[in-house]
This record gives structure tokens, sequence and C-alpha cells, in this order.
């Protein structure tokens, strides 16, 4: 196991007004009781909404913030006390926060980060060689870092990451404000990374999008609690998300017509919307071609936001 957190707790202390003259002191778990365990060679989404605890789990498994509860262990190591050992053995990426220095080429960056690294020079040369190949950075390796676009500057953060061989990648918003084709560059190196089964992944977002062609685990918090822990399938399964077809017929929908393990759920002149219950597509596309004549027919999965949104405005179980 490269990661484990057991019972996992953040608290802070908040101090609110309660008169003119006094202030309360109250206590709020941004995390709270967190168990999670994560295989070498992992791809794992880690996902909330904001002021879930997504990035005060990652801060306290990087060793920038100390649990108040419970136990958390990264490569073998205690993060807090052992930060500077495992600072070596894993890779972070935090948002807009940066590791490359404004002022300069993007190489000397890089060549820093050897220094503070420590790594041979032999392999910190060949790992750029295939990062610069794989990110296709040489166009600005010469561009100081604040002339750099967004887009420019996170494949440079990633490689920043990546330079000294980390066991384990930290990433907190990795496509936070690319454009599209800078998305696409993203989750393109992502996905190679994480299918090559050499670095263990642990991803948060807000772009849903990331996490259907990125991960294939998928761990959902929200009030500092995993609440899913699974894949996306399940995730779809467990909180009733339906495929729907939608036909285009040629003539009016029948009145009263109804097909076995579908509902209607509109029509709209000659477009009719079916949500499958439980029945096979194929099922009921087979009913629907002896109803009525079809002239255009598709099979919509279910949307991620909407089982997210659902699961985020469920009713919290007490415990």
């Amino acid at each position: 196991m490269i990661i484990e957190a057991r019972g996992l707790r953040k608290d802070f202390t908040l101090r609110r007004k309660a008169g003119r003259l006094r202030r309360e002191r109250h206590i709020v778990s941004a995390v709270d009781g967190v168990n999670l365990c994560v295989e070498r060679g992992e791809l794992v989404g880690y996902i909330g909404p904001n002021g879930a605890g997504k990035s005060t789990t990652l801060k306290m498994m990087t060793g920038v913030l100390t649990p108040s509860g419970g136990t958390v262990r990264v490569c073998g190591l205690e993060p807090v006390p052992q930060r500077t050992k495992l600072a070596r053995r894993i890779g972070v990426v935090f948002g807009q926060r940066s590791q490359l220095w404004w002022d300069l080429p993007l190489a000397d960056s890089f060549s820093l980060l050897r220094h503070i690294y420590r790594v041979p020079p032999a392999e910190h040369a060949a790992r750029l060689t295939r990062l610069r190949a794989l990110l296709d950075l040489d166009e600005f390796l010469d561009t100081p870092v604040r002339q750099l676009s967004l887009g420019q500057r996170m494949r440079g953060e990633l490689t920043a990451a990546l330079l000294h061989g980390p066991e384990v990648l930290f990433l907190d918003e990795p496509t936070i404000g690319l454009d599209v084709i800078s998305k696409q560059a993203v989750r393109a190196f992502l996905a190679d990374l994480g299918a090559a089964g050499d670095t263990t992944i642990l991803l948060t977002t807000h772009d849903l999008a990331d996490i259907e062609k990125l991960c294939r685990r998928l761990v959902v918090i929200d009030h500092g609690r995993v609440v899913h822990d699974g894949t996306l399938e399940e995730l779809h399964a467990s909180h009733g998300s339906r495929r729907t077809i939608v036909a285009d017929v040629d003539t009016p929908w029948p009145p009263g017509l109804t097909l076995k393990g579908a509902t209607v759920t509109s029509v709209e002149g000659l477009r009719v919307t079916l949500t499958l219950d439980g029945a096979a597509a194929g099922e009921v596309v087979a009913q629907l071609a002896q109803a009525v004549p079809l002239r255009d027919l598709s099979v919509q999965e279910p949307a991620i936001e909407d089982v997210i949104a659902r699961l985020y405005t469920a009713p919290r179980t007490a415990t």
C-alpha cells in the first residue's frame, strides 16, 4: 500500500462573535475520519464540492498540514515528521501555486530542481528528454516562466513535479483555467503516465471530464467524509443513474404506448425520449422499431454531473 490513511482528521478552530465584546471558539472538521488506501500504480480521482476537504487531505498527505487525529503514511513514511525524505519520493502540483522560478527561463528552473532534489545528471537528462517529447516543451524551454501561457506553464509544472522520478504524484486541479487544446494535452499525458503504472496518481478536480477520461477509481468526499469509493459505473448504479434513448420517429407517438423496461419521459413533436428501467438498450430498441417507424436513434449515457450533484445534495446520514 503506497498511500494509507486511517481515521484521518483535520480540525480548525474558528472564533465567532458572540456579543459586542465576546468571541466563542468553534471547532470545524475539514476532514472527518477519512479512510483511504491506494495501491502502487493506481490513478485515483478524489473529488468533492468546495470545502469538502479535498485539498486539506492532500496537504496532510504531503506533510504541509499536521493531522488532528488518525494516521497517514505515504511511501511508508509519516508525512510531517519525515517530510524531507518524503519530498524526494513524491511530486506535487497544487493548482495555481508554482514551483517554477518566475523570472527564469523554464530550462533554468528544471536545472535548479535537479540540484534541489540531488538527481544524478544523466538520470535528469534522460528524464527531461522524455518529458520534453511527451509534453512538447521545446518551443518554450528558453522562455521566462512569467511569459508562458497557462497551458504552457502547467506542462512545465508537471515536468518539474516528475523530474526526480517520484513514486506518487499529487495533482490538485491540474486543468483549471486551461483552454480545450491544453486540457487535451494534459489529459493525454496523464493517461499515458497512469497506464504505464510506474507512478501512483491522486487527482483532485472540479472538471468531471478529467475523471471520466482518466480515473478507473473514484473517491468522493463530502463534509470531510468519504461517501463513495469505487468505479464510476458503481457510482451510477448506486445512485440510480439510468441511460436514455432519444428517438426521432416518422409518425406521431401513439397515445398510451408503453415499452417493457423503459419509461417515456418526454414527447416533443416527432422526438421521443425514453429512460431505461433496468432493461438492456437493445431490447428496448427492438420493441421501439416494431412499434413505430424510426428515422434516427441514439443511446445516451448518464451524465456524471447529474449523479455527483444528487450525491452532494442527498441528506447526510447521522453517525
